[in-house]
């Protein structure tokens, strides 16, 4: 079975958001100005390739990654994060992205337990990768 079909539309939706939100609750946390925001931005488009590479097919870096390449997997991940800060300030932005990543790791733990451990490494090296960016 290959990995997105693993999960129900929304869950699938869920796990597409972990990169922008990993990525996202850094930059929230201490936002760095225009020149910041974008090298944090390409520090999170580079981690999902280089963990996706790495991974190889068929694991959960590469099939997001993959979604990522379409503009629908996109505008869901974007679309998801946009609707979660909305109206925020950048702290509580942070923290609501935050907790929408401990409930992804949940829907993930429960749906594909074998690839939680992988999701997790996932979002620390996305979370690691953008703050060491700007």
């Amino acid at each position: 079975m290959a990995v997105k079909e693993q999960f129900s539309d929304e869950e699938w939706k869920r796990v597409l958001e972990a990169p922008l939100l990993a990525g996202f609750a850094v930059s929230a946390a201490d936002p760095g100005g225009l020149i910041g925001a974008f090298q944090e931005s390409s520090a999170i488009a580079k981690s999902l390739q280089a963990s996706a590479d790495v991974a190889g097919e068929g694991s959960l870096e590469h099939a997001i990654a993959e979604s990522y390449k379409t503009s629908e997997g996109r505008a869901a991940a974007r679309d998801g994060v946009r609707s979660l800060v909305k109206g925020k300030r950048p702290a509580e932005a942070s923290e609501a992205a935050v907790s929408r990543l401990v409930e992804t790791v949940g829907i993930v733990e429960r749906v594909a337990p074998e690839r939680a451990a992988i999701l997790r490494n996932f979002i620390l090296s996305t979370a690691t990768a953008t703050a060491e960016a700007a």
